[in-house]
């Protein structure tokens, strides 16, 4: 479990629980940090380089395995952030809108330099640009979460987003906190760096989550809508692609099958909090095919590249 240490009160919240004791809704002020203040954000300017890293490619590893498994963390913080776009404006608050700048800016400089990396072992010509926005979809590696249309728009809602927002951001954050070991010094680094991003990512999805979850009925049933909308697709995020299990052998990797419990185990905790039932445990405990890794995605995904390349430069 994921506490303060203090009892079996959240690290987040360490004084929600007795604001409860009185029976009452704590007020919106109090679902913030520990500081009584919501979070603000610094944000590190998307892409900066890791200068003081060594780029070369270790001589027992495979370059092509390592340029796939960048490339998959890579697509997984892209999609999510152009996932996340439509938030920047169309937030509850101002505030928010700010928030989900910075949480964009941040996934997109996950993005810029995983891809990067894949593009520097694979050594085809290629760099992160053209990663990005010229290959087809069924290239694409990232887990098919990121790329479920959580609005805004027909079908999409704000808690919808949150949802999952915190469950990929505490998923994020369990890999990224044993990425830190890789062998691979780029990669160690890229982790050690986007770390402390992804905790926030994921701690202040958290607190929406609490919020909604122990706010209104209203605002409780659309949290629960969000969480029944975005469970079907977590038990893909813990199932190994075969490169995943190769690499993770080696050490360069993170075997996603040994996440399930620490991040079962912190969204358990946030729910409860928030007084929220989980949504079915045999859905999020399944084991899938990883589809998403081998290329296999939704319909989404297809109209967001079409809408992500819709204003590419064209050139004679």
């Amino acid at each position: 479990m994921v506490t303060s240490g203090i009892g079996d009160a959240p690290r987040w919240f360490p004084y929600r629980r007795g604001a409860r004791e009185g029976g009452g809704t704590a007020a919106p002020e109090d679902i913030s940090n520990p500081l009584g203040e919501r979070q603000r954000w610094t944000v590190r300017a998307a892409g900066t380089p890791l200068t003081s890293t060594d780029r070369g490619v270790p001589d027992d590893v495979s370059a092509a395995d390592l340029s796939v498994y960048c490339m998959m963390l890579g697509d997984d913080a892209l999609v999510l952030a152009r996932r996340q776009i439509g938030w920047c404006q169309h937030s509850p608050d101002l505030e928010e809108d700010c928030v989900q700048v910075g949480i964009l800016l941040e996934l997109l400089g996950h993005a810029r330099e995983l891809l990067h990396r894949a593009a520097t072992v694979e050594d085809s010509g290629r760099d992160e640009n053209l990663l990005a926005h010229e290959r087809g979809v069924e290239e694409f590696r990232n887990v098919r979460l990121v790329e479920l249309d959580c609005g805004p728009g027909a079908g999409g809602d704000f808690a919808v987003s949150i949802a999952r927002l915190m469950v990929c951001a505490a998923w994020r954050t369990a890999l990224f906190g044993k990425l830190v070991a890789s062998r691979d010094p780029v990669l160690s680094e890229l982790a050690r760096v986007a770390l402390p991003e992804v905790r926030g990512h994921r701690d202040h999805a958290a607190q929406w989550v609490i919020r909604l979850g122990d706010g209104t009925s209203a605002s409780r049933e659309r949290m629960s809508t969000g969480l029944a909308r975005v469970w079907p697709m977590t038990g893909e995020l813990f199932v190994p692609h075969p490169v995943e299990r190769r690499l993770a052998d080696l050490g360069f990797a993170v075997d996603p099958a040994g996440l399930r419990t620490e991040v079962a185990a912190l969204l358990d905790e946030v729910l409860s909090v928030a007084r929220l039932e989980p949504p079915d445990a045999r859905v999020f405990h399944d084991d899938v095919e990883p589809l998403g890794r081998t290329g296999v995605h939704t319909t989404a995904l297809e109209f967001l590249l079409a809408e992500m390349r819709q204003y590419e430069t064209v050139e004679a």
